[in-house]
């Protein structure tokens, strides 16, 4: 992963953004009537098509594909899943449903950059 400050502030607009938008869009289309089980299958796959056209047709060609895919499609997948998921069980705002997104996204690109550094540490003590 990149570690100039350019690609890393990127990452963290794009998780952000992502997290955001798939929060806010899940929380706009599911509410109270739907089972909490749907809410979370119907999130997940609706957050990983948002952050799959954002990441390819927004952010890959100022940041660069590969970089911006593996966090940000985690980032749609989980935000996708936890406000999917939170929605069915209590009335979701779309103020929350963004700030839980994004809050989402910014935590899966730490964990992301974690996992990073564990594996890079792995590969070069062998």
């Amino acid at each position: 992963m990149e570690t100039r400050p350019y690609f890393i502030l990127g990452d963290l607009v794009v998780n952000a953004t992502v997290g955001a938008l798939v929060g806010l869009v899940c929380a706009a289309l599911l509410d109270t009537s739907w089972n909490m089980w749907l809410g979370m299958f119907f999130g997940m796959a609706l957050g990983m098509v948002i952050a799959l056209v954002l990441s390819l047709a927004v952010f890959a060609v100022v940041f660069g594909a590969m970089e911006v895919m593996v966090p940000a499609m985690l980032t749609g997948m989980i935000s996708g899943m936890v406000v999917g998921m939170a929605a069915p069980m209590t009335e979701v705002s779309l103020s929350n449903g963004a700030r839980w997104g994004g809050l989402l996204g910014i935590g899966c690109l730490a964990a992301t950059y974690v996992a990073n550094a564990v594996l890079q540490r792995q590969i070069t003590h062998r």
